[in-house]
């Protein structure tokens, strides 16, 4: 993937609340998070929720800073936002609106969001109540080791890559949660939560499924506009996009994990799934192509 040499977005931030106090009590709400993440494939913001009731409140504001740092990861994230900055303001703008540019928190170990507090087991998250994507350092690390996503396909030797996911796959997590931003700007995130309320729990996670669904192919959407607008695009790109959509579908994850692959549980879609709307969003750079609801809500 080309991403040297573009500008990088002002909203990328640092966070400097790594060792200060969580919400949820400290590590037993992360822990618990993450148990249920991993294992179970929860939604992060519901294990996190999870992990709060269990280990009690508590508050804690986590001061951030301007991005400065010069590393190649800082940097990746940075143009990357950017890419996604440049092509929703534009699709916006063709539907006669505004585009709201989000926030992204990078942390090491821990963070305090509005949605509560996270941790490098939870993954990457968007919290809609304070519109910031967050993502700890050590993902693009994790992705490869931990979640079977593997590195550029035309083995690319960048610096500061090597043992990561490749960058496309990388790219495709922050346009991911950038499409979770995108859904809160349409409405849909708070219908969603709204017909969640009122249903039971199986449909809620059906309802949850549909919304990462749409995500997914949101980021789609993103790949083939910013490939229309600066040819950003190598040789095995797509590739690590739709392998890492795979790894990361709930079928794959369960059985990963060693449990049973109950379909009522799942909250993001089978690999299958996801791997299927990503690649419609990419081949049709529509976002009219990403009804995943069909009327369900």
């Amino acid at each position: 993937m080309k991403w040297q040499g573009r500008r990088g977005s002002s909203n990328v931030r640092t966070s400097s609340g790594g060792g200060g106090k969580m919400v949820g009590g400290g590590i037993g709400g992360i822990i618990i998070a993450g148990i249920l993440w991993l294992v179970f494939g929860v939604n992060p913001m519901t294990a996190l929720q999870t992990g709060q009731a269990v280990t009690g409140g508590g508050s804690s504001d986590t001061s951030t800073e301007v991005a400065t740092s010069t590393d190649r990861d800082t940097q990746f994230v940075k143009v990357v936002l950017a890419d996604t900055e440049e092509v929703w303001h534009q699709i916006f703008n063709e539907a006669g609106s505004t585009y709201k540019e989000p926030s992204l928190i990078l942390f090491n170990g821990q963070v305090s969001s509005a949605c509560g507090s996270a941790s490098a087991a939870t993954g990457p998250f968007y919290c809609p109540a304070d519109q910031t994507v967050y993502l700890d350092k050590s993902f693009f690390v994790e992705m490869s080791q931990n979640l079977g996503i593997t590195g550029d396909k035309q083995g690319s030797s960048e610096e500061g890559n090597e043992g990561k996911a490749g960058d496309f796959a990388q790219a495709y997590v922050i346009a991911h949660e950038v499409g979770h931003h995108v859904q809160t700007l349409l409405g849909i995130s708070q219908q969603v939560n709204e017909a969640s309320r009122q249903v039971t729990r199986a449909e809620a996670n059906k309802l949850s499924v549909l919304q990462e669904l749409q995500a997914d192919c949101f980021a789609g959407v993103w790949a083939q506009r910013n490939q229309e607008r600066v040819q950003f695009l190598e040789a095995g790109d797509i590739d690590e996009a739709i392998n890492a959509a795979s790894q990361i579908g709930d079928d794959r994850l369960a059985k990963a994990s060693g449990g049973a692959v109950v379909p009522d549980n799942f909250t993001h879609g089978t690999s299958q799934q996801r791997v299927q709307w990503f690649t419609r969003g990419l081949e049709s750079g529509s976002v009219q192509s990403c009804d995943t609801f069909s009327g369900a809500l």
